[in-house]
């Protein structure tokens, strides 16, 4: 048996998506978000941990936690998943038929499409601030542990906020 919960503790150490240093210290950060699209973000997660929705050409933050080794080495990546509303159901029906109601929320509840990537985490240096991460069209995502705001001049994804999907994605 304890062979079996050595492979299990492999395999979870392997899929968390962190690249880990024996010889290192961790540090702890929030995860924030922004989103380019147009979409819900119900969720956001890395690494396991996150927090609740953005809205639309939103952001978000504050979310517990994301471990980033003190000092940053080539490989080091981040497991990335998220839920999005692609706002393709009716409108809301109200509550006052309960039936209809409940037949809205399934077909809600099934339109959301779940997302998973895994990332490279950019270089960084002694300052870091938390893990954010950027949705773009077609499903794309960017990380950056940057401490300048977003749209500064030396923050690192120049990507504007209102961006629209493209008729088709790169495969």
């Amino acid at each position: 048996m304890s062979g079996l919960r050595f492979v299990f503790m492999i395999f979870v150490f392997f899929v968390s998506g962190c690249s880990h240093a024996s010889d290192e210290g961790y540090t702890s950060g929030d995860i924030g978000g922004i989103n380019h699209t147009s979409a819900t973000i119900n969720f956001v997660k890395v690494n396991g941990y996150g927090g609740p929705n953005i809205s639309p050409f939103g952001d978000g933050g504050g979310y517990c936690c994301v471990q980033l080794p003190d000092k940053w080495k080539p490989g080091l990546k981040a497991h990335i998943e998220w839920e999005v509303d692609p706002h393709t159901t009716p409108p809301f029906p109200g509550f006052k038929d309960w039936e209809n109601y409940l037949i809205w929320e399934k077909k809600l509840k099934s339109s959301f499409q779940q997302h998973s990537t895994i990332v490279d985490i950019p270089q960084y240096g002694k300052e870091r601030c938390g893990l954010t991460v950027h949705f773009l069209p077609c499903d794309q995502v960017k990380v950056t542990t940057s401490c300048f705001g977003f749209g500064t001049p030396d923050y690192p994804i120049k990507e504007p906020r209102h961006m629209k999907e493209p008729a088709s994605c790169p495969v």
